[in-house]
């Protein structure tokens, strides 16, 4: 963390937490008895409660989208570069709830918190979620707050799809969908890379069918690998030739199999810190969040048939170096919106830092964002002006 916090953060924000007695009940038929989640909010919420903006997180995402925790901390919200004062989403003009998923190992009912039946942790016995579950969750949430409708509900690759699940799902609750380097389903392809995740995690000796807790143990080197493969797919080929191009840490070929270009140092230092900060159960719960997602299969696979009712207006941006999520499927997306005769806005973002670029403050795409929000925030000061 800076010496002193920037002029331009929310600052110190301290996560709350809510209990929901109500049960849930999910799409894989099972039901939740009760669940927690845990949430931060950043800026005010107007008197007529028309400003609040929610934040959907990404597959390794979590609550803490901005601010810091304490003054010891070093490490900034996951989307400090777009939330705050004079930021792009403003927390002077708007009320910004960002909360953990269900499932999720940061602080949300999930498979590391503890089974009310059973004592212990959840484990493997935790449930499948689903991107409707999830939203379904949120909507709860919004309701604790007293918050009727959002301004502007946002997320990028897999928040992103809870966007547009919020937009079906509740059409009279958001005014505002902002889709941000998203996919209306998963390529195989990408199903694919999921199954090696999962197969990395589930043959790991310290997985023990998903009870490592009660063993004291992780699948740590499963993982690694999952955190090594994924990070490949999140960063352009682009990317990593300026990066890292085909240098060589000791400035030599050493006829081995230890670490020799520098590549191969970078990733397993991101292989080994996502061990200390994320749990495996619930890695491969999100990747089958991922897979499952399909809204158009509700409506024989045309999906300007799910967006019929939408009455959301909406914002796609893409990357042109993202090649998990491709710029051709924001435009599905966009093509499906416009066939279903809702209002959209798309902007495709020159960018060589691949699917990681929509966490990255790239002037076009802020300026883009930034541009789009002053708009949403312009119809909440009209609205509170008429009445």
């Amino acid at each position: 963390m800076p010496e002193t916090i920037p002029a331009d953060s929310v600052g110190l924000v301290t996560p709350k937490r809510i209990q929901f007695d109500e049960p849930l009940d999910l799409d894989c038929g099972r039901r939740l008895a009760g669940y927690e989640l845990i949430y931060e909010t950043y800026g005010t919420l107007n008197a007529a409660r028309t400003n609040a903006v929610l934040i959907c997180h990404a597959l390794s995402g979590d609550h803490h989208a901005a601010g810091y925790h304490s003054m010891e901390e070093r490490k900034a919200g996951w989307w400090e570069s777009a939330i705050g004062p004079g930021k792009p989403i403003d927390t002077d003009r708007f009320f910004v709830v960002s909360l953990n998923n269900l499932g999720g190992c940061k602080g949300s009912t999930g498979p590391n918190t503890i089974n009310p039946d059973t004592g212990r942790a959840w484990g493997p016995d935790f449930p499948i979620v689903t991107v409707r579950d999830w939203v379904k969750s949120h909507a709860r949430l919004a309701d604790a707050l007293g918050i009727e409708r959002f301004a502007a509900v946002i997320g990028g690759s897999l928040g992103g799809m809870q966007v547009l699940q919020w937009a079906i799902d509740y059409p009279e609750r958001l005014r505002h969908a902002v889709v941000i380097a998203a996919a209306p389903n998963l390529s195989a392809q990408n199903i694919g890379f999921n199954e090696v995740v999962r197969q990395a995690l589930r043959s790991d000796p310290g997985f023990h069918d998903g009870r490592y807790y009660e063993h004291q143990d992780a699948p740590a080197q499963g993982m690694k690998i999952a955190r090594m493969l994924g990070h490949i797919t999140y960063l352009s080929d682009d990317a990593m030739r300026k990066k890292f191009g085909r240098e060589l840490r000791e400035g030599k070929i050493n006829f081995g199999f230890d670490v020799e270009f520098q590549v191969e140092s970078y990733l397993r230092y991101q292989g080994e810190s996502f061990v200390d900060r994320f749990d495996a159960n619930t890695y491969l719960l999100m990747t089958k969040a991922l897979d499952y997602f399909d809204p158009a299969s509700d409506f024989g696979g045309d999906l300007s048939k799910a967006f019929a009712e939408v009455d959301a207006k909406f914002l796609v941006i893409s990357f042109t170096s993202d090649w998990r999520f491709a710029p051709e499927r924001s435009r599905e997306i966009v093509r499906a919106l416009l066939d279903a005769d809702r209002a959209v806005c798309y902007a495709e973002i020159e960018a060589h830092q691949g699917h990681d670029a929509f966490l990255i403050p790239i002037p076009h795409y802020m300026d883009t964002l930034g541009t789009y929000l002053d708009r949403v925030a312009g119809e909440i000061d009209a609205g509170e002006a008429a009445a």
